[in-house]
């Protein structure tokens, strides 16, 4: 289950008004932003580009056969292999001012 769904299941139950679940869900993207900018983290990705797309300033990648590596700041490296692997990119500008709610 997402924290979408939760949260989306909270509110249809009257659990959470919202105007809280949103604040939730801006809360939670403020606090992975500011974790992912942080890191030192480097990732790469290779692979058979089976489709992609751009809509809405969105852009969607469908790769098959794709082969993930993660390598970390202490430079531990990780690998995973996997059939299909669907990425789904956007400008993170165009986005709400994250400076208040």
């Amino acid at each position: 289950m997402s924290l979408t769904d939760a949260l989306d299941e909270m509110v249809n139950s009257g659990v959470l008004s919202p105007s809280i679940a949103m604040k939730v869900l801006f809360e939670f993207d403020r606090c992975v932003t500011r974790v992912l900018q942080a890191s030192k983290t480097k990732a790469s990705i290779k692979g058979q580009l089976h489709t992609y797309r751009f809509c809405g300033n969105v852009w969607t990648f469908i790769v098959e056969d794709a082969v993930v590596n993660v390598t970390d700041t202490d430079s531990t490296s990780r690998e995973s292999r996997v059939k299909l692997l669907k990425v789904v990119a956007c400008d993170g500008k165009l986005g709400a001012n994250t400076d208040s709610v």
